[in-house]
């Protein structure tokens, strides 16, 4: 049974108030409970909490745009005229570098064809191979410490340099990239304020990524930065080079943080649960099941946003062209009416992967396969050089008076830091 939430939490600014950060689904359950889609108190903005229709809404590439992501509350550049506005946003730039994830339509879809080099069989078994062999050797030095800080000493460093040996990143160049993500404030930062949400770390990454990009045009090598840069889109026709570096370095990015952030939900539930810890070490076929489970209840990514281009209805409630779409993944994913008891943590629910933690419909995310490898292949070689993993007293208090931090962001539900002992 769902717990009753605590009174005027609804009233709390999603966007800004801290508080929600600790426990956001007892804020997703207050406003659930006023309709599956329902105005955020405070805001003009619509927020929808149920799972059919998260996905009508994800589906309906029609009605509803990707154009406001990733900085939902950003001014329009535009005042909305008339019952369609596709027009008008199309023929504004989403920010100050648009995104593949702001795209729509033939744009979104030739824009991620060029991602398609990454994705090969051969390209796949030869990353996994790398991300098995880093795994063992960076478990096996952080068990022989008997304990780590997993954000920054393991999950970071382990995305990153997975994702970078998939792209071709140089290994003279990986240390820059992560310095540029430590150092970065979160997508969806909490704190921005009126200055709206940095993408000067990306734009940092585009440096890089465009000068790889231009090496291989102009001397081709045989590695799979110069089979992007000489992909072509589906109509053969050639890409300008600036596409072809934001779809790199938004994969590169948007790949690392969730990743990266999965990682630590997961570890933390293992943590919190000897039993269920103990059953994985002893049955490995279980990981991805639970990897799916906590997707489900607890993913990286606690919201995406749309915006209506054309007016529309959605169950029930009128939807002008120009409103402002939370979809609420976090919220979608603990819907009574789709899952069983959806706050128990079960292995093995019916049709787990239905699931809408990497989105669903054509912004579905590009690189959920190689999310779940990684993590299942950290998560192995953490449960098989291990018989215990708990989480260190010291840093966050005993099982009855926790002291667990968030990133403070709107957009990805990822731990500041969770310090581990290893046995």
């Amino acid at each position: 049974m769902a717990t009753t939430p605590e009174a005027g939490i609804a009233e709390r600014d999603y966007f800004t108030d801290h508080a929600v950060l600790l426990d956001p689904y007892d804020y997703f359950e207050s406003l659930r409970a006023r309709g599956a889609v329902t105005q955020m108190p405070g805001s003009d903005v619509l927020i929808v909490t149920g799972f059919a229709e998260a996905v009508e809404v994800l589906l309906n590439t029609r009605d509803f745009s990707s154009w406001l992501n990733p900085d939902p509350l950003a001014p329009l550049p535009f005042e909305p005229e008339g019952d369609d506005i596709s027009a008008q946003l199309a023929a504004h730039p989403s920010g100050e570098m648009e995104l593949l994830v702001s795209y729509d339509g033939n744009r979104h879809a030739a824009a991620r064809s060029l991602l398609n080099p990454l994705f090969t069989p051969s390209r796949l078994r030869a990353n996994g191979e790398f991300m098995r062999g880093y795994a063992e050797d960076m478990v096996r030095g952080l068990v022989e410490r008997g304990g780590c800080e997993l954000v920054a000493e393991v999950a970071t460093p382990f995305v990153t340099m997975v994702i970078a040996d998939l792209l071709g990143v140089p290994a003279q160049d990986r240390e820059a990239f992560r310095a540029l993500i430590d150092s970065a404030p979160p997508p969806g930062n909490m704190d921005a304020a009126d200055d709206g949400q940095s993408i000067h770390p990306l734009l940092a990454m585009a440096g890089y990524f465009a000068r790889y990009i231009a090496e291989r045009r102009a001397v081709p090598q045989d590695d799979v930065m110069t089979e992007m840069a000489l992909a072509r889109y589906p109509d053969g026709s050639t890409p300008d080079a600036m596409e072809v570096v934001k779809s790199a370095m938004f994969l590169f990015a948007a790949g690392q943080d969730t990743s990266a952030k999965l990682i630590g939900n997961a570890l933390r539930r293992l943590a919190e649960d000897q039993p269920l810890q103990q059953r994985l070490r002893e049955d490995r076929s279980l990981i991805g099941p639970f990897l799916e489970e906590v997707l489900r209840i607890e993913g990286s990514t606690k919201a995406t946003f749309r915006i209506a281009s054309r007016r529309t209805t959605l169950a029930g409630v009128e939807i002008p062209a120009g409103q402002r779409l939370v979809i609420s993944l976090a919220a979608a994913n603990r819907d009574p009416r789709r899952w069983d008891e959806p706050e128990r943590f079960v292995i093995g629910r019916p049709r787990i992967k239905e699931h809408v933690a990497f989105g669903r419909g054509a912004h579905t995310c590009a690189g959920a396969p190689l999310a779940r490898a990684e993590v299942s292949v950290l998560l192995d070689r953490l449960l098989e050089q291990t018989r215990s993993i708990t989480l260190d007293e010291e840093h966050h208090g005993p099982a009855e008076a926790r002291r667990i931090a968030y990133e403070p962001s709107y957009i990805i539900r990822g731990l500041a830091a969770l310090h581990l002992k290893l046995e």
